[in-house]
């Protein structure tokens, strides 16, 4: 119990260091972990020096104490690495990292390779070590960590491409370092020969088996989200089992990288739970992991630093010099990578332009840190390897990582100012002056409206009004934005920020929760489509994009198969509606980036741009309505359902915000909130039932609405209903071809079709017929008929035809009035 009150106590007070250095850390613009280590080794050098002191027992206790607080390297890996593995890749949005995909794979995978390989012959003949063991030391060392990179970029306002970079190449990096560490590490312990073949096996097996199963293990918690019911508690909750069942399954059952499969995991579980979570879910989640990161990074690595002294041991002239070799064969393996194999991909195709100042800063930005060590210390406690084996690997592991922290990250901040990657690109700096220009106005017009209602001396508004006119002078006399950048670069910005704009709305959309989480996630990505193809194709990819949605989904194909030609109709429904929903969504959304573009990217990018952006948008917001249309003119009672539901819902929804505010204000008590909330609750779950969607193909409904069959009798509309089968045409589909044989004509029991003629087209629509003419005369067909609306269709086929117009001649004598005006004559 005492080593337990011990321990406890020891935790405690380094967690109390690491969150007093963090703010020591921004004002002396050092990186966090930097701190960290220096304090760790300062504490386990203190702590050393105790021990040699005698004559005070509280501090020789504490020395004590604190040196032998060890862990093993698998305490590290097992307890720390999943939890800090998977937060990274849980926040990293995976549509922007996929646009550098190619270059982040370079920097993460086969850099990893081109390290151990430099490192390990540049040592190899210096070192006096088998060149396994080098190259085992050149896969430690090849771990990045991206804590303190970051950290200085976002600080000094580092391109955001240059983070995602290293934030990417971070993730995986570890991932491949430790699965090529590990099958070395084998080779050296098991004292076989080396067998590059069966290493690159297992190396092959580990990357693919962890990432089958990352995917596997993340497609299923994400499935598991709509049992939770939005209980935010329960959501982090299984978050956080999620990078231990995958890590532990992977590395100690299945045989495959754990390590790979918690950062697949992160990746996957955090793109497909955007649209299961709600907005304020998932900030809450994004909440806890980053307290989960920050405990867990803090803890990992001050403990790891306690440990440098021991790891260090004892060390020799021979050893700075071997350190130094080492220093520069990292450096030149990065520099490898970055000038030489990352060309090819741009000329390739398969990645934008990386400048050569961004390739610099990512070489000197290559830091070190907490994974790097618990490696080393997991040599020490390998069996099977030498002494001096392992005193090489440790010592140079260790003093590599020390490197790296000291000197490279304290420097990398004056070599980023010194490339100038911390100023903005004349397109940012044109659009900063804009908008603290239009911001500086607005605050200018609000101090005034202040000092009026108040009653303020002029006098005062004007004293504080002053500085404000000077500043709005100052960036305004650098030029308007339409004078520095032309129109077509205002008119891509205007497209991204309409993009990013439908992201949010859709996301908010997804907070009321008025449609499903699938028809969420399926917005999100078309959204994401549309950015993508702003960026890169301006007007024409954004257009492109944009259209993407209008067509319909291979399920919604499948169902309407089944629908044709088996008569099932659930499924067909169940797409319908699902359809209706998303365009509902789209319309509501374009109609508030149509206010977005006028109200706010107006002001900024101009009039012209503004009109041209409000063109791009009116004409999706008319595609939109028009397929959204197609369906309300076909179903129109469930149109009027799912609107009343949009709106109840949202009616719901700010009652409660209503309540919640007069609970913050005081103004009602704790228990009568509760009252208000579980009634709004109860009605909540009411309006969050779907109304049923009736396809309408009872067929004797049906027939019953063509007035061509108004005059049968009930029984010999019952008779017809056997023999004729209900159809359901899409929008645009081609019902008949021209040169096809006839097999059935249709009756129209709701929407239009039209039939192309060579010299004209005709519309036809409920309670007309087509495809007669190809029964009656025994040719091929005429004519195109394609329907221009969602339709329902009574098909005639060809066998029971004349049985039909035999049994029915006033019926037949209306089809021959027909084919005699359209110029057919039956055959006999």
């Amino acid at each position: 119990m005492h080593d337990l009150i011990i321990f406890i106590l020891i935790i405690s007070a380094l967690l109390v260091v690491a969150s007093l250095l963090q703010p020591l850390a921004e004002r002396l613009r050092l990186p966090h972990s930097v701190l960290l280590a220096a304090v760790g080794v300062a504490i386990a050098a203190a702590s050393v020096t105790l021990l040699q002191v005698r004559g005070v027992p509280m501090l020789r206790e504490a020395a004590e104490a604190v040196s032998g607080l060890s862990f093993n390297s698998s305490t590290y890996i097992l307890v720390f690495l999943p939890a800090l593995l998977f937060q990274a890749a849980l926040t990293i949005d995976v549509r922007r990292m996929m646009e550098d995909a190619a270059p982040i794979l370079l920097l993460a995978v086969v850099a990893v390779f081109v390290a151990t390989a430099v490192i390990g012959l540049a040592l190899w003949p210096l070192a006096g070590v088998p060149l396994v063991v080098c190259l085992l030391l050149g896969s430690i060392v090849a771990t990045t960590d991206p804590a303190a990179v970051v950290a200085i970029f976002r600080d000094i306002g580092a391109p955001a491409r240059l983070v995602r970079l290293v934030e990417g190449e971070s993730l995986l990096n570890d991932a491949a370092a430790i699965a090529i560490f590990y099958v070395l590490l084998e080779i050296i312990t098991s004292g076989d020969e080396p067998d590059l073949l069966m290493g690159a096996w297992d190396l092959a097996m580990d990357l693919g088996g962890g990432t089958l199963l990352g995917i596997v293990g993340a497609r299923l918690g994400v499935a598991m989200i709509p049992l939770l019911r939005g209980r935010r508690t329960a959501e982090v909750t299984l978050t956080l089992a999620l990078p231990y069942l995958v890590f532990v399954s992977g590395d100690h059952f299945l045989g495959v990288s754990g390590v790979v499969a918690v950062a697949v995991a992160g990746l996957v579980f955090g793109a497909g739970s955007r649209s299961r979570l709600s907005p304020s879910g998932w900030a809450y989640l994004d909440a806890v992991w980053e307290q989960v990161a920050f405990l867990a990074g803090s803890l990992v690595f001050i403990l790891a630093a306690l440990m440098v002294p021991k790891l260090l041991g004892t060390v020799s002239l021979h050893d700075g010099l071997l350190l130094l070799v080492l220093v520069a064969a990292a450096l030149v393996a990065r520099a490898l990578v970055l000038f030489l194999l990352l060309p090819p991909l741009t000329l390739l195709k398969l990645s934008a332009k990386i400048s050569n100042s961004y390739k610099l800063v990512l070489t000197w930005g290559g830091l070190r840190g907490a994974v790097t060590l618990a490696l080393a210390l997991s040599v020490t406690e390998a069996r099977g390897i030498g002494g001096e084996d392992q005193r090489i690997v440790t010592v140079l592991a260790t003093g590599f990582v020390l490197f790296t922290l000291f000197i490279n990250g304290t420097t990398l901040r004056p070599v980023i100012k010194l490339l100038g990657l911390n100023r903005l690109s004349p397109l940012n700096q044109a659009i900063r002056n804009q908008v603290l220009a239009l911001s500086l106005a607005d605050v200018r017009d609000s101090v005034q409206q202040t000092a009026t209602e108040y009653e303020f001396p002029p006098t005062v508004a004007r004293a504080v009004q002053k500085p404000y006119d000077a500043r709005i002078q100052e960036v305004t006399s650098a030029g308007s934005l339409e004078e520095q950048i032309s129109d077509r670069d205002r008119i891509v910005l205007g497209l991204i920020a309409l993009a990013n704009r439908e992201r949010q709305l859709v996301l908010e959309h997804h907070g009321l929760q008025t449609v499903s989480g699938d028809i969420i996630e399926g917005l999100l990505r078309n959204a994401g489509e549309i950015y993508d193809g702003a960026r890169t194709a301006g007007r024409i990819g954004y257009n492109r994009a944009a259209r993407k949605i209008l067509r319909l989904p291979r399920a919604f194909r499948f169902a309407y198969a089944l629908h044709r030609w088996a008569g099932i109709e659930r499924p067909l429904a169940r797409q319908v509606a699902k359809r209706f929903d998303k365009f509902l969504v789209r319309r509501l959304v374009l109609e508030e980036l149509i206010r977005f573009n006028s109200r706010n990217l107006k002001p900024l990018l101009g009039i012209r741009v503004a009109e041209l952006l409000g063109e791009v948008l009116s004409g999706r917001l008319d595609a939109s309505t028009k397929a959204l249309d197609a369906l309300g003119l076909q179903y129109p009672e469930y149109a009027e359902a799912l609107s009343q539901r949009f709106l109840r819902k949202l009616a719901l929804r700010r009652e409660m915000v209503h309540f919640e505010s007069l609970f913050e204000d005081g103004l009602i008590g704790q228990e009568l909130f509760e009252d208000l909330r579980r009634g709004v609750d109860a009605r909540q779950k009411e309006a969050e039932r779907r109304p049923k969607l009736d396809l309408k193909l009872d067929k004797v409904a049906l027939i019953a609405q063509v007035p061509l069959f108004n005059t049968l009798a009930p029984d010999e509309l019952k008779r017809l209903a056997r023999v004729l089968r209900s159809r359901l045409a899409l929008p645009d589909q081609t019902f008949i071809r021209t040169g096809d044989r006839g097999t059935a004509m249709y009756f129209i029991s709701s929407g239009a079709v039209e039939v192309v003629l060579p010299d004209r087209r005709i519309r036809l629509g409920r309670g007309d017929f087509f495809g007669e003419m190809a029964l009656i005369d025994g040719g091929p067909r005429r004519a195109d008929v394609v329907a221009l609306t969602y339709c329902t269709l009574l098909e005639l086929r060809s066998g029971d035809f004349e049985k039909f117009l035999k049994a029915n001649p006033d019926i037949s004598g209306r089809i021959d009035e027909v084919a005699q005006e359209r110029g057919v004559k039956r055959v006999a």
